[in-house]
């Protein structure tokens, strides 16, 4: 079995609006805390991750502290929305979920976003066969690898885990067949 373990990133600062370089809050910085505890006794192989800062950060004290690399799959990026600041994400993102196809000029539609990721992790369970791997994600992104396996994740569902950073979701693998997925809320247990 192949465990793959998608790391939706810590709190953002949304006042820098350069996706990439996009970095956590104080409390953002504090909660990848959280991940280390979560992630410390899953004997994880590899730790892969967006190359988006934020994400990056997310994983960045886990790997430091069990001396892994953290290896950039320029692929597991965030969806592009546009080349602008959109005021009106909620609506933006209910128009994207109703229709897949849907993008600004200079954006990508959930279809791009979903075949992309879907495609880096195949080549990552094909490489990392029985392995357990950590993904450093974004909410977007880690939402439509979770729909592509139960399609029945939606709009609602997004909305649903939208302030929830970081967020942890266990996918199990059979070879390239995803036979479980496990959304884990690190503060379920914290005050």
């Amino acid at each position: 079995m192949t465990h793959v373990y998608f790391i939706r990133h810590a709190e953002p600062n949304y006042k820098n609006h350069d996706d990439q370089t996009r970095e956590l809050t104080e409390k953002g910085m504090k909660d990848r805390v959280l991940v280390t505890d979560y992630l410390k006794d899953k004997m994880i192989d590899v730790v892969l991750s967006s190359p988006y800062k934020r994400a990056v950060d997310t994983v960045k004290d886990f790997a430091d502290k069990y001396n892994l690399h953290i290896k950039s799959v320029h692929d597991f990026r965030e969806r592009k929305i546009d080349s602008i600041w959109i005021e009106d994400f909620q609506t933006f993102s209910r128009r994207q979920w109703a229709d897949f196809n849907y993008k600004y000029s200079d954006g990508e539609a959930l279809n791009e976003v979903q075949k992309r990721n879907i495609s880096a992790l195949n080549a990552v369970l094909i490489e990392y066969q029985n392995k357990n791997i950590v993904v450093g994600s974004h909410g977007t992104a880690l939402s439509t690898i979770i729909n592509y396996y139960d399609s029945s994740f939606g709009y609602d569902d997004f909305e649903r885990i939208k302030s929830l950073m970081p967020w942890v979701v266990k996918f199990t693998f059979k070879n390239t067949d995803c036979i479980g997925i496990d959304k884990i809320n690190l503060f379920d247990d914290k005050s």
